[in-house]
């Protein structure tokens, strides 16, 4: 016998505001086109004034909560990944936990940008099947618009905010590739690369800082890395490309996403894609995607899913699940 982290719900959470491409051309020198040519976006969420990234959190933690049946004290563990923490400590993690009124169990952050996610779905798949925790509530949220240099069009007009959310719960499997629920994992970063993505400001500045990044490299790198942990994941798991109902990937570019999935050799039409409606919200992506995935009758039980990212680090790494 086999013990599976299993995807019991799944939700998320935008905040009310959209903001279309148009009305970042009255910000900064760029165009609806330019940025659809370039990204695929279309528009993106912002979050309120006092509205803090626990705050989206919690919301779709609930909506998570809610699709799996469950209340906030049959969770013992939450792991939320995030880089726009409301403060620096503590954990925003504890916020949402607070926030939900669970009494029990334990909270803390993951930083690993825009893989952040992924780290934090590995992480909560060890604490599984180690049996440190039977449920865990895994989050991605993230209020990228406070990061935004807004004189730099090449990155202010890319990212958005948001929060998506997953209940993962212990499980009975076989060992066998068809089980549901996590079957492999694969992470990885490089500090090396620590230039290509990162934020300017922090202890060592005594500021919040700006998102800087060296878009071109980044891209390189993204394409290369997403598809090789992909494949390397799949390995693990016994699987191939061939075996994949949908690729659940990080939503931060569309060329990227296409370049991955022709890596891959997958057709988009096995790609869950949202880059369009909510831009790049870094650790937030991809439990968005899912979560918008499942609601649009793509991500159906049973269906096997990769779900891959890379962010600043670099960091990148993929999970391999069955619905």
């Amino acid at each position: 016998m086999t013990i599976r982290a299993i995807v019991r719900g799944v939700g998320h959470y935008l905040p009310e505001r959209i903001v279309p491409n148009a009305e970042l051309e009255t910000l900064v020198e760029t165009s609806d086109d330019w940025i659809k040519t370039r990204s695929g976006i279309e528009r993106r969420h912002f979050a309120a004034e006092g509205q803090n990234t626990s705050h989206l959190a919690i919301l779709a933690a609930q909506a998570a909560l809610a699709d799996a049946g469950m209340g906030a004290d049959d969770i013992d563990a939450i792991i939320l990944a995030t880089s726009t923490a409301d403060l620096t400590f503590p954990s925003a993690a504890t916020m949402v936990q607070a926030g939900l009124g669970m009494t029990r169990g334990f909270a803390f952050d993951v930083q690993a940008v825009c893989a952040g996610f992924v780290f934090a779905l590995s992480t909560a798949n060890a604490m599984i099947i180690s049996g440190q925790a039977k449920r865990v509530l895994v989050i991605g949220a993230e209020t990228f618009s406070r990061l935004m240099d807004w004189t730099d069009r090449t990155t202010c007009v890319l990212f958005g905010d948001g929060a998506g959310a997953l209940v993962l719960e212990a499980g009975d499997g076989t060992g066998a590739p068809s089980d549901r629920g996590i079957l492999a994992t694969d992470l990885h970063s490089d500090g090396r690369h620590r230039d290509l993505l990162y934020v300017d400001g922090g202890t060592s500045t005594g500021t919040t800082g700006h998102l800087r990044m060296e878009g071109k490299e980044v891209f390189r790198h993204a394409v290369e890395k997403l598809a090789e942990t992909a494949h390397s994941a799949l390995d693990k798991a016994g699987l191939t490309s061939d075996d994949v109902d949908w690729i659940v990937p990080h939503q931060a570019n569309i060329r990227i996403i296409e370049g991955t999935a022709k890596r891959m050799q997958v057709a988009m039409d096995r790609v869950v894609v949202t880059v369009q409606d909510h831009g790049n919200t870094s650790a937030a992506s991809i439990p968005l995607a899912l979560s918008v995935g499942k609601a649009r009758g793509q991500i159906k039980q049973g269906d096997l899913l990769v779900t891959e990212a890379i962010g600043g680090g670099l960091a990148w790494g993929s999970v391999v699940l069955r619905w």
